[in-house]
């Protein structure tokens, strides 16, 4: 059960944002939505970095005597963990006594221990909505959990590892791989990495935006045109499954839509609201 002292508090669900593709912002109107239909907090707002309404406009509008930032992003890196909240003026603490109360600064929903789970579940979905010419066993099959990467923060990876490991732990596939964009190992280079005929890879990404339905595709190995012309169309840019080099691919969506990260939420918010709690005792 929630604490009673949150209805008067206000929660904004902050995502990266970009005027480049709308569904980058998605998740974060999905998963704010679901938030306040059910009328846990006196107001559920959104906000972005990249985007419009800004967050430092939000803050700006917004009073209350508890006001809870909870970042929908997928490790604790370069923007989630450094950028934002500096920016913002949290210190490593993450709370701040303003007028009114105090303003907590979250962790990332994509360092919880559920989001295990949730590649598990899109792994597994998509081998079984598109069993061809049959849904791949896990025990037969690569398992490649695919982030952004960066070299400006080394924790950008570490949720993604994280999940290998946990995931390797369960014996459940044949191998479990982290690849990334922007770091090796390489996306681009997966079909070497795997070991078995069956691959799948999930997206650890918060949204169905450019990196994931354009980006990671042509690193895969499909034709750039053959990507951008099925976009343009209004279809998937990745047909279950593809043989790359003489592998059979499947390609999940993101793991940031499953309707489940609203509870993530939720506890992320209740561990700032426990810290609060420690902290004025």
């Amino acid at each position: 059960m929630y604490n009673a002292s949150f209805a008067e508090a206000v929660l904004i669900v902050l995502g990266h944002g970009t005027d480049l593709n709308d569904q980058s912002s998605a998740p974060v109107f999905q998963h704010a939505a679901e938030l306040r239909r059910r009328r846990i907090f006196r107001a559920v707002r959104e906000a972005f970095w990249k985007q419009e309404p800004h967050i430092q406009k939000v803050l700006a509008e917004t009073s209350a005597p508890r006001i809870f930032i909870a970042p929908l992003f997928i490790s604790e890196g370069y923007f989630a963990g450094q950028v934002i909240p500096e920016a913002l003026g949290f210190d490593a603490s993450r709370i701040l006594q303003h007028a009114a109360g105090t303003s907590s600064y979250c962790l990332p929903v994509g360092t919880h221990e559920s989001m295990t789970q949730v590649i598990l579940a899109r792994a597994a979905g998509v081998a079984k909505q598109f069993p061809f010419p049959r849904a791949p066993k896990p025990a037969e099959t690569t398992l490649f959990i695919a982030g952004h990467g960066t070299g400006k923060n080394t924790q950008s990876r570490l949720a993604i590892e994280r999940q290998v490991e946990r995931i390797r732990a369960q014996d459940l596939y044949a191998d479990v791989q982290a690849v990334f964009m922007e770091e090796a190992p390489r996306i681009a280079g997966c079909q070497a990495l795997a070991c078995t005929k069956y691959c799948i890879v999930v997206p650890f990404f918060i949204s169905d935006g450019l990196h994931v339905v354009e980006d990671i595709p042509v690193l895969l190995g499909e034709p750039e045109r053959l990507v951008k012309a099925r976009l343009a169309a209004g279809q998937p840019t990745w047909r279950n499954p593809t043989e790359q080099q003489g592998k059979l691919f499947w390609y999940s969506s993101s793991v940031g839509t499953e309707p489940g990260l609203a509870e993530v939420i939720l506890e992320r918010v209740q561990e700032m609201a426990k810290l609060e709690e420690r902290k004025q005792m």
